[in-house]
């Protein structure tokens, strides 16, 4: 066989060979001709073609780093939201003229095709979109990297609107099997649970702790590739899959216990099965840990079979790894790797802590006391009795360092203890993070200076040099050059492309902020940009939403401190305005609303069935329905995203002041020329700083200001009482006026409102309306939006996920990029039979 035709004919980017490969394809994997292939035979045919070519350049991108043993880093996260791969993939190999004209010489339509791509839902929602985007921009800027998570067998559920509520459908992105994965049951690691543990004396004459698990689940590789943008790096997606060590027990069969003969089948695999079980009952938070566990053990596990592959010492991890904790939920790697080292490697204490010091770095995103992960000490032990005396080990010594430093202090001692006291023992997640951690940070300016103030201030006040900010960033690919391919070509065509490699070049479009011509073709962009979203609306919703009118969107997971429930208010307070024909000069708007609540979250699902509420009273008004429409974009998701972002021309950002960590939607709003109404919170305050003031529409109670009302208990209903149509919009609600007459419906969200407002609604009701009236004037003014828009577009290159990534790899992770060497001998010498495993492992 001739080694160099095979290399082309698995790897060619010109369109007959593209053509070739895919017939092949689905002749050879998916046993079809085109005659009678379906649509999904074709998706997967063409998926296995890209995939093809995807690992031509992984196959070269691993062996570079094996020859080079590079320093890598190990992204730990418990979420990952990459969205389809196929047309990322297709834009990244720079292939998607040819891939389209080849499907066209079938009679295929390319866009047809991408469009039945499942989308692998292994999120929640900012958390994994922000791993993802990470992943991306690590492979584009070369840099050696692998991201460690779970293979969850039904993802985030697929929202649907049943009545006016959300109902949660089991999200089978797996149905048709998974293309882009390859699975790697060769690499697999045995996990423990429960069990017993006992001490003993090594060789050596050491204190040693043995444990036996109660029982054994086995973790099975299956890696996606990641490519960079326009380079040969492809990194490598590692997610976990749990399977039972012995999945059949025949003997059990044959005596006719059939249920028992798959019981341990059926329990193992139940940790790898769907993404955040209900954590409510105590058997959701057992399995909630058990899955942390799981995937944290086998990133562990893995991460030291790749630096002892090398033929490298353990004394050597942290020169090749750094291990970076996405959150709170992978804190238990910690203490597994210490396990490792300790109990398995049998280091001794100090040298394995030295070593976890010195790998380990985590990223907080949470300033909500709550969302600080712990867990009951008595779950822990029961689940993972070893880890328990490990934590208990860690904490008594760095406790004893910090009575060192401050003696006397016993309620200092209390607040940074790894275990808390305070209402029923439970070992803080956070804290571990902390205590094991060479750097800590934050993710946008204001929530890395609250977490040194507030809520890690005595953690600060030991190691101020260990905390640092990274502000979160999004990736241009997937929500700028994908999602919006006119204003793309728009920009191409005005400032060349190298912005495309250099977020930061948007900067030059500040040129064309003032070019009549140039305003013209921008809002040609939006408007057919919002006519797309017009058609997803319709077969959505069945509404008519009028493209010219003012796209106000709100796109984000429900939460109070979100406040979808002030945005909804103040729709029923100008619905209320036009009924009593007060308010005739306002523009046409329509308001969007998309995202989804947390299956037991019940207070946000009650603010889903309030819009909905509102949307069918105002949608079949006719007084008012040509003014304003309404509408719910149901099973928000990275696909679905994809024509809300461009469309947009108001993003509303206005959770409570102090509590959002950063955000990432309104990075990709003001990225698609959106103008931002919020709040000073998370990264708004750092949006408003680069776009300017005079493009950004400023409202409400500050943070410390927040505080302060928080501190004297101020009186929600004082507000209600005080404005006139904030009272009319919540009697509206009490009266049920948007539930068919019902005023019991949505009495338990005014109470709220009334009685607690724990989120400052109706304090910042009043500079909303304010707010909102100012962005109807400016609205009228075609000229002064557009030109904000430009200039919003223009100044959010710094909102890269690029710069934040080699803002890690600079300050956090001390990695450098690794270019690619590029070997044409080693697809095909892979591919007739040569032994290369260490290379791709």
């Amino acid at each position: 066989m001739n080694k160099t035709h095979l290399s082309d004919y698995r790897s060619a980017t010109d369109a007959e060979s593209i053509r070739h490969s895919f017939l092949d394809n689905l002749y050879f994997i998916q046993a079809r001709f085109p005659e009678v292939a379906s649509e999904s035979d074709f998706y997967l045919a063409l998926a296995w073609t890209v995939r093809d070519r995807l690992l031509h350049n992984w196959i070269d991108t691993a062996s570079t780093y094996y020859r080079q043993a590079s320093r890598s880093v190990c992204y730990l996260s418990a979420e990952y939201l990459p969205g389809p791969h196929l047309r990322n993939a297709l834009l990244s190999l720079g292939i998607e003229p040819e891939m389209r004209q080849a499907m066209a010489d079938l009679g295929l339509n390319l866009d047809e095709i991408a469009a039945l791509e499942p989308e692998p839902g292994l999120g929640n929602g900012g958390l994994g979109r922000l791993a993802a985007c990470y992943l991306d921009s690590l492979a584009t800027l070369q840099v050696p990297a692998i991201g460690y998570g779970i293979r969850y067998e039904f993802g985030i559920f697929e929202q649907a609107i049943r009545g006016a509520g959300q109902v949660e459908l089991a999200d089978k992105w797996l149905r048709s099997g998974n293309p882009w994965e390859i699975p790697r049951p060769e690499i697999s690691f045995e996990v423990g649970f429960g069990g017993t543990t006992e001490p003993y004396e090594d060789r050596s004459g050491r204190f040693r702790v043995r444990w036996q698990p109660q029982r054994l689940v086995k973790g099975v590789a299956f890696d996606t590739p990641i490519p960079g943008f326009r380079v040969p790096t492809v990194n490598l997606l590692r997610l976990w899959s749990a399977q039972a060590c012995e999945s059949f027990d025949l003997e059990a069969f044959n005596v006719g216990d059939y249920e028992r003969a798959v019981e341990q089948k059926i329990a193992s695999e139940t940790i790898s099965k769907v993404l955040y079980p209900n954590d409510e009952p105590v058997q959701g938070k057992r399995l909630r840990l058990e899955q942390q566990y799981f995937f944290c053990s086998c990133a562990m596990q893995d991460t030291l079979r790749l630096l002892l592959q090398q033929n490298a010492s353990l004394d050597l991890l942290p020169e090749k790894f750094a291990v970076q904790l996405n959150d709170t939920h992978p804190a238990i790697a910690v203490v597994e790797l210490m396990r490792l080292l300790i109990d398995v490697h049998e280091l001794d204490w100090d040298a394995a802590w030295k070593l976890v010091r010195t790998t380990v770095a985590y990223t907080n995103h949470t300033l909500l006391p709550e969302a600080l992960e712990t867990w009951p000490v008595d779950l822990f032990g029961a689940v993972l009795p070893r880890h328990l005396e490990i934590v208990y080990e860690i904490n008594r010594r760095f406790l004893e360092r910090v009575r060192t430093l401050c003696p006397d202090d016993d309620a200092l001692l209390a607040r940074l203890s790894l275990i808390d006291e305070s209402c029923g023992r439970s070992v803080r997640m956070a804290h571990l993070a902390c205590v094991a951690s060479h750097r800590v940070n934050g993710v946008a300016e204001l929530h890395s200076r609250l977490l040194t103030e507030r809520v890690l201030k005595d953690f600060h006040a030991l190691e101020p040099q260990r905390f640092t900010n990274v502000t979160n960033g999004v990736t241009p690919r997937r929500f700028l050059i994908l999602a919006n391919p006119q204003l793309t070509s728009l920009i191409n065509d005005t400032i060349g492309d190298a912005w495309t490699r250099d977020l930061e070049r948007l900067r030059e479009l500040e040129d064309w902020a003032d070019k009549p011509d140039f305003h013209t073709a921008w809002r040609e962009v939006k408007l057919h940009n919002k006519r797309l979203l017009a058609q997803t609306i319709r077969k959505a919703s069945g509404v008519d939403a009028e493209p010219a009118s003012l796209f106000d969107i709100q796109a984000k997971r429900f939460h109070e401190y979100k406040r979808q429930h002030l945005n909804i208010l103040f729709v029923i307070s100008r619905y209320l305005d036009l009924k009593r024909g007060s308010d005739h000069s306002t523009p046409s708007r329509t308001w969007l609303f998309a995202g989804k609540a947390a299956p037991g979250y019940h207070f946000a699902k009650l603010i889903i069935e309030l819009i909905q509420g509102v949307a069918l009273v105002v949608n079949s008004d006719p007084e008012v329905r040509e003014r304003m429409r309404v509408v719910f974009l149901p099973n928000f998701n990275v696909k679905n995203a994809e024509p809300v972002y461009p469309a947009a021309d108001l993003s509303e950002q206005i959770s409570t002041a102090g509590m959002e960590a950063s955000g990432t939607g309104n990075m990709k709003f003001a990225l698609n020329g959106a103008l931002t109404i919020g709040t000073l919170d998370g990264a708004n305050i750092e949006i408003r700083q680069r776009v300017g003031a005079d493009n950004f529409f400023l409202f409400g109670l500050t943070e410390s200001e927040v505080e302060e009302r928080r501190a004297n208990r101020c009186q929600a209903r004082e507000y209600y009482l005080a404005d006139p149509r904030l009272r009319a919009a919540i009697d509206a609600v009490a009266e049920g006026r948007f539930s068919a007459g019902d005023a019991s419906r949505f009495r338990p969200l005014v109470d709220s409102l009334l009685e607690h407002d724990r989120f400052f609604v109706l304090a910042d009701f009043a500079t909303y309306r304010e707010c909102q009236e100012r962005v109807d004037l400016t609205w009228k003014d075609a000229t002064a939006w557009t030109r904000a828009s430009i200039l919003n577009t223009a100044r959010s290159g710094w909102f890269s996920s690029d710069r934040a990534v080699a803002e890690y790899c600079d300050h956090i992770w001390r990695v450098s990029p690794v270019p690619i060497e590029r070997d044409s001998e080693v697809g095909p010498r892979v591919a007739l039979g040569r032994s290369e495993s260490n290379a791709t492992d």
